[in-house]
């Protein structure tokens, strides 16, 4: 790993680990994501209780995707909130979370305490990294990975696990922001207005790197929705109304309508056998 490598992975684990980017007030509910925020009124002052709702939402927007509802698995669960809305709203058999930070994985084991105590068959959580999943080929129905992407170093690596542990005619969903097409050159733009650009903790992958990377995983119906529309305007809005110790976070929207920037759901099948 080079350098400039190491020091994003420690900034990443920096951020997930001894900081607790889920208890940052941008992040209110600890979903650590942007948010969806279809539906939510964005003409008054917008409440935690609205922060939550778009949180929770952005899950909805993605689980629903996902053609089967057998067992699922979430790379880059966090505090595992997610996989908790997935088996409650959405009947899943099961849900595991996977994250990289042991400090994450035990803080969504007391986090969902209750639910590992009732039911713990339905939810576990397990270690591991997107380009190495430690599971069996074909163990799940359905993969999907809320607001992580643009974490991972290798989303080639990613596609081949992410094909591999589906089984024939699983479903894979995947939202994150990436570069959108034309904008391929726009990393240092990103890096000058938004310091978790310029410190690592977020990659600036083009949104074509991770669709041809699925389709070279054999995956199929591969497909890429822009949802910034429904993600930066609220978000935005949330934060002029916080007391945030840094000013940086309000050009991810300035980014997005300046075209260098987009929010995305990417969707892809593993064929059936013979398909």
């Amino acid at each position: 790993m080079s350098g400039a490598a190491d020091a994003a992975a420690s900034r990443v684990r920096d951020a997930y680990g001894p900081e607790d980017l889920s208890s940052v007030p941008a992040f209110s509910g600890g979903f650590i994501n942007f948010g969806h925020w279809e539906g939510i009124p964005l003409d008054r002052p917008l409440t935690a209780d609205d922060r939550v709702r778009s949180e929770r939402n952005l899950y909805r927007r993605v689980l629903r995707t996902l053609p089967a509802r057998g067992r699922a698995v979430e790379v880059g669960c966090g505090l595992g909130l997610g996989g908790a809305l997935a088996l409650e709203e959405f009947g899943f058999r099961s849900v595991t979370g996977l994250d990289i930070h042991p400090e994450q994985l035990a803080r969504a084991r007391r986090v969902n305490a209750r639910l590992l105590a009732r039911e713990p068959w339905r939810l576990r959580f397990v270690q591991g990294a997107a380009e190495r999943l430690p599971f069996p080929d074909g163990e799940f129905d359905a993969l999907y990975s809320v607001e992580a992407a643009q974490h991972f170093p290798y989303l080639a690596g990613f596609a081949r696990e992410s094909a591999r542990v589906l089984r024939p005619g699983g479903g894979l969903a995947v939202t994150s922001f990436f570069l959108p097409d034309g904008a391929d050159g726009a990393a240092a733009s990103l890096a000058a207005r938004l310091d978790s650009f310029a410190e690592g903790l977020d990659i600036a992958h083009p949104l074509g790197t991770l669709l041809t990377a699925l389709g070279e995983a054999g995956l199929t119906d591969v497909r890429g929705e822009s949802i910034g529309a429904h993600v930066w305007p609220g978000f935005d809005r949330y934060l002029s109304g916080v007391e945030l110790p840094v000013t940086w976070p309000r050009n991810f929207l300035t980014s997005y309508r300046e075209g260098l920037l987009d929010y995305y759901v990417v969707t892809a099948r593993r064929p059936t056998d013979g398909a």
